[in-house]
């Protein structure tokens, strides 16, 4: 009656191996490391870095804690101490870092985990901490949303000019303030020119005609809901380039997320160094593509004979030549889907192959095609700094949204272009109106607390199952241990970040597993005082008690789905943990708990005794079953036979407890 097959003992055997495993890397700790990353586009963190930073520590007679290791786009030196940390990132950056004013290398302070190698090569990694417990950094940012309209007023300036040169209508188009002034000769490009910003520009521009002089004007001003539009855009673009810069350069698990209105917080746990996380966030490289000033002047500036023309800028390209080019803007990041590494097929040089969208695919056909034979410079920003990528001459129309970058770009350059374009460019400036580090020890603290309130809340409840259930709530307690372990291992292997909230969800998790199990030996006693006996006590005991484990956890299911859906930051975690927590408890209590009943008590044909603790009167004495079912039998007016009732009392005599 009370046997599993074999495949459901070794199911159990299988489940808390691997629970075991994957929660085993929690209880390495982490070591305080330095993490070595470019600083620039051009600049590629390799086998070379690292043994730089070898060099660099054994001349500062620095030991790392094992070897020094290069782990994706960075190289990570594990440290015994803080202090050796500090001295390690001081010897490091002062040996990649000659000039401080404008540094090759982001050289950072950071905790990695301490996990063996036997257990990474099985993709066993500790869950992450969040910055309430790892210590880490605290950002603010505060979008400049007038800087995002700006910007748009000035793409829409250039889209018009673009768009009524297309039909030929000829005028002088020009952003005076906030709004886009069309001048024209006649009444009927006026005419023409009002109805081309209503239908292509119309969702976002009102146009308005009038007369200045012999001029005819049509003015465009940006609607109220399309700066709001704007301006929502503009910060969800800057989450996500943020989201794409911090996580190429490998900081692990980084909180990016949108508060109030015009308001970013950035949360970077691990790393101590404010400097370090300013210069990760300021690194976007934005890509612009204008057309070269080639007239007689821009000639003569390129070549230092000249003052630059009005309405263009001087760069530099990557050999150091000036390359004059204007300053209306063709095409920029914002138009870029992709951004690939490649190769070109006939000169086999390295190139950089961008991907446009629609809007930038038809701007761009457009303009290489009415300016064959001109050159156009490709242009990337980094740190507010111009720099000509390449300046190639426009051969024949180019279509179909695919852009090739190439000339004089190693390998390196090309990759590191690509990954800078990949992670975008800002919407909107941004400036930090509030930072807060929070120190390791704070973290470890925090640590130590939710852990002692975890295992302190786990042995009063022990202490209370075994006292009064007695064996079957010794089974009910390594039931809960093997529920707390699934729980953790579960959280390391999709590597959440436990934050105090979670470490709550976790306790509260622990008190509500044992509901299922007080179910099941509540009801085990019931069937004992009904007069079964024990091998049928125990098996009506859990096959009665599931309807209602099912149902009271379902329910409070339904509360954890709706937290994690309408909740955000520490709700959402608690959430996560909280729904965990239900479903692991309902296999761990039900499942885990038979298995081991079964184990202990299914092969012992003649049991007269379960170990389930006492069987209660009502008046608060003892009594045994078989008292019951003669009391209840007499009630009903039912008179029970001597052999019967002789034989539930043989059967019942192991409530006696």
């Amino acid at each position: 009656m009370n046997r599993y097959p074999l495949w459901k003992y070794i199911l159990i055997a299988f489940v808390v191996v691997i629970s075991t495993l994957y929660t085993l890397p929690n209880f390495f700790g982490e070591a305080p490391a330095v993490q070595v990353s470019g600083g620039k586009a051009t600049i590629k963190v390799d086998a070379t870095t690292r043994t730089r930073v070898q060099d660099a520590l054994e001349a500062a007679k620095v030991t790392a804690d094992g070897k020094v290791e290069l782990e994706g786009n960075s190289v990570r030196a594990r440290f015994s101490t803080t202090e050796v940390q500090k001295q390690a990132q001081a010897a490091i950056s002062a040996a990649l870092n000659p000039d401080k004013n404008d540094p090759s290398y982001v050289v950072a302070l950071n905790l990695v985990p301490q996990t063996p190698q036997w257990l990474r090569s099985l993709h066993a990694n500790p869950m992450y901490l969040g910055l309430d417990l790892r210590g880490g950094i605290h950002l603010m940012l505060q979008v400049d949303m007038a800087g995002a309209i700006d910007k748009r007023i000035d793409t829409l300036t250039s889209d018009i000019r673009t768009s009524l040169r297309g039909k030929d209508i000829r005028g002088r188009t020009a952003r005076e303030g906030s709004a886009i002034v069309m001048r024209f000769s006649s009444a009927q490009a006026q005419l023409a020119a009002r109805n081309l910003v209503s239908d292509e520009f119309g969702a976002d521009l009102a146009a308005v005609e009038s007369t200045q002089g012999t001029d005819y004007l049509v003015t465009a001003t940006i609607k109220p809901d399309a700066i709001k539009r704007i301006q929502e855009a503009a910060l969800k673009q800057n989450i996500s380039t943020l989201n794409n810069r911090v996580n190429e350069l490998g900081v692990a698990e980084p909180v990016i997320q949108q508060q109030g209105a015009d308001r970013i917080v950035v949360q970077l746990p691990g790393v101590q160094d404010t400097a370090t996380v300013k210069k990760i966030i300021g690194r976007i490289a934005t890509l612009q593509v204008r057309m070269v000033d080639e007239s007689s002047e821009g000639l003569a500036a390129e070549r230092g004979q000249g003052a630059v023309p009005f309405g263009a800028e001087r760069y530099l390209d990557r050999n150091g030549q000036a390359v004059i080019v204007k300053r209306d803007v063709i095409l920029s990041g914002e138009n870029l889907t992709d951004a690939q590494a490649g190769f070109d097929s006939q000169t086999q040089e390295p190139t950089v192959n961008l991907s446009l969208d629609a809007k930038g695919s038809r701007i761009f056909k457009d303009i290489t095609r009415d300016n064959v034979g001109k050159r156009m410079a490709i242009l990337l920003f980094e740190k507010g700094k111009g720099e000509v990528v390449t300046a190639p001459v426009i051969r024949s129309e180019i279509g179909g949204g695919r852009v090739q970058i190439s000339g004089r770009m190693s390998t390196m350059e090309a990759s590191d272009t690509a990954l800078l374009l990949r992670a975008g460019s800002l919407a909107a400036p941004m400036e930090i109106i509030e930072e807060r580090t929070i120190g390791p020890t704070l973290g470890a603290d925090n640590i130590a607390k939710g852990f002692n309130s975890v295992i302190y809340g786990f042995l009063v409840i022990v202490a209370f199952m075994c006292v009064y259930y007695r064996f079957f709530g010794l089974i009910s307690s390594i039931a809960l241990s093997v529920n707390l372990l699934m729980l953790v291992s579960i959280l390391s292997m999709i590597q959440a970040t436990l934050t105090l909230p979670g470490m709550a969800a976790i306790a509260l998790a622990l008190g509500m597993a044992i509901d299922s199990n007080v179910l099941i030996n509540e009801r085990v006693r019931e069937e004992l005082r009904a007069g079964k006996s024990p091998q049928q006590a125990i098996h009506a005991g859990y096959e009665n008690a599931w309807a209602t484990i099912l149902d009271s956890n379902i329910t409070t299911l339904i509360a954890g789905i709706a937290l994690l859906i309408f909740g955000s930051g520490p709700v959402r975690g608690f959430a996560v943990v909280h729904c965990l927590g239900i479903l692991t408890s309902m296999f761990s209590a039900v499942l885990f708990s038979r298995g081991l009943v079964n184990l202990w008590y299914g092969g012992k044909k003649k049991l007269k005794d379960i170990s389930i603790g006492a069987v209660w009167r009502p008046d608060g004495t003892v009594k045994p079953a078989q008292e019951d079912l003669e009391e209840d039998m007499q009630s009903a007016g039912i008179k029970p036979a001597q052999s019967a009732t002789k034989n539930i009392a043989t059967a019942g005599s192991g409530a006696k407890k």
